[in-house]
């Protein structure tokens, strides 16, 4: 099989670039995707991410683990990533957050010409078709619909309630002119036709649609393992199929869309790295670059959860059971109900110093309890608030197991290595228990889960290191760049090779300060003109 394109990975970036480069009829794409297509009722109905999270059974889902981190008391964190056409945009939590725009002109800074603010932005306008309408911010007529809320919970209110008790503006949207408040989050979810209340994934938005173009096949179940080349010049795939191994050539550019992990993962397997990771796994050198997987960043996120004896929440009940019904029911009739709900309902971009210029803190509100990723589960009813620090200086990054590319990558994001991230945590945390104690929660609260009272900083940090991982939002381990160290230029193709590039979260150079998946869909909008115009 030859094509001119071939992209490795169906995920944000991987449909939504597939998509927009078999809009050229001339053009031949094809997609490999290791997992299935993204169409099932889990993926589709919002709440049910909470069934594919865990990963116990794998559900769309690697269920990729870290090593152990000395900075969480030695335990191993847990790394759920898509696997299926439209990759974590089929299991996450469907927010709408574009990051503030100082990141992206932070990029331009940094040497990555073309990715300012203003470079940006109307890549994301074009991305978007907002419930809200067009606007100097939003776009309309996009694929990823985004729209509100179709039915937020009481006490996810009453949180924003308890935020302006505390000082905190309200905002009805987070990608405006200003980042910084409190309010319900916009969600990518189809607000119209048929399929309104069931999720907008990349693949839903992008891919689906398109599926039948002559020009444009998509295998999934296709696993890549090595990438083909020909001297530096890439030119073709390698993928398991079942048993079968198959080859898939590509005459113009190999695009590799694995995201954070995956991407560094099989640049790696095929000899594009670092040496000394490359001559450790026995695996011979093809183009040395030093930096492939170096550079992880991730927002490192710590839970505070509350039973409650109100059951218009998520919970394990008797009750709870009757209501989950009910709901699915209503969810089938017109998009409504709980079964509509992203779980992480309101949430809040705040300072942790009135002085800074940004938010450097997040809070997520979960009309829930959730804990471990929901893989422990608790009785009853209640409520949850996350915190991450928005920019940390902690890096880690991804390399080999062995040289198996079945294996999984080895993930060491080394969380809290730099003790000013476990400072800002700890501040964090603080604020986010004030805002859970205000009165307008009053009526919600019954017993804070695992904490009681006011601990003292050293014992709050020590909640942090037993309890805190990720919220899902790894980057940076294909840095883009025009310093000997990066791994991709401002074009995204991989330095000192040909027919190479990198389209997903791994080329980011910084963490932006917020949700990673309407930025990675951005960068594939980007990446496809800058592709067509080669």
């Amino acid at each position: 099989m030859e094509f001119d394109y071939v992209i490795v990975g169906g995920g944000s970036a991987g449909s939504t670039l597939a998509a927009r480069l078999s809009e050229d009829p001339a053009r031949t794409v094809c997609l490999l995707e290791a997992g299935g297509d993204g169409r099932h009722i889990l993926i589709r109905a919002p709440i049910a991410t909470a069934a594919m999270l865990p990963g116990r059974p794998k559900i769309s889902n690697w269920a990729y683990e870290t090593v152990p981190q000395p900075g969480l008391g030695g335990r191993r964190g847990y790394q759920p990533r898509g696997k299926a056409l439209g990759g974590s945009s089929a299991i996450n939590a469907m927010l709408y957050i574009r990051g503030h725009r100082s990141d992206y002109d932070g990029w331009a800074n940094q040497g990555c010409e073309g990715w300012a603010w203003n470079d940006v932005l109307p890549y994301f306008r074009r991305a978007e078709g907002n419930q809200r309408g067009a606007s100097d911010l939003h776009g309309m007529d996009g694929p990823l619909q985004v729209g509100e809320q179709r039915s937020p919970r009481p006490v996810a209110r009453a949180f924003l309630e308890s935020c302006a008790e505390n000082q905190i503006r309200l905002t009805d949207d987070f990608n405006g002119p200003e980042q910084e408040g409190a309010g319900l989050y916009q969600v990518t979810q189809f607000w119209t036709g048929q399929k309104a209340g069931e999720r907008c994934s990349a693949a839903a938005a992008y891919l689906h649609p398109v599926m039948n173009r002559p020009n444009l096949t998509v295998l999934t179940g296709a696993q890549a393992t090595r990438i083909v080349f020909e001297g530096l010049r890439a030119t073709g795939v390698q993928f398991r199929r079942g048993r079968r191994r198959e080859t898939v050539s590509a005459k113009r550019e190999v695009i590799l869309s694995g995201g954070a992990f995956n991407s560094p993962h099989l640049l790696l397997l095929s000899g594009v790295g670092p040496a000394l990771e490359l001559a450790r796994h026995s695996i011979p050198i093809r183009h040395e670059v030093p930096d492939v997987g170096r550079n992880l960043q991730d927002h490192l996120d710590f839970v505070v959860s509350w039973t409650s004896k109100d059951r218009d929440m998520l919970g394990l009940s008797l009750r709870g059971s009757y209501d989950l019904l009910r709901h699915i029911v209503q969810w089938r009739r017109d998009g409504t109900g709980m079964v509509a709900s992203p779980g992480a309902e309101g949430g809040a971009f705040i300072k942790s110093d009135p002085s800074l210029d940004k938010p450097d803190l997040q809070l997520h509100f979960v009309s829930g309890i959730v804990d471990d990723h929901a893989r422990k589960l608790h009785l009853g009813h209640g409520f949850s608030c996350h915190v991450c620090v928005l920019r940390p200086h902690s890096r880690g990054e991804v390399g080999l197991l062995d040289s198996n590319p079945l294996s999984p990558p080895r993930i060491d994001p080394q969380y809290l290595s730099d003790e000013r991230d476990a400072d800002l945590l700890l501040k964090g945390a603080r604020i986010m228990r004030r805002i859970l104690g205000s009165p307008a929660l009053s009526k919600y609260r019954a017993k804070e889960i695992y904490l009681e009272g006011d601990p003292d900083d050293a014992e709050l940090m020590r909640h942090i290191r037993a309890r805190a991982d990720t919220i899902y939002h790894p980057v940076g381990t294909c840095r883009m760049g025009t310093d000997d160290g990066a791994v991709v230029d401002p074009q995204l193709r991989v330095r000192g090779m040909e027919g190479l590039r990198v389209v997903d979260a791994s080329v980011m150079p910084t963490l932006i300060g917020g949700n990673t998946n309407a930025p990675t869909i951005m960068i594939a909008e980007k990446a496809a003109d800058m592709i067509r115009a080669s």
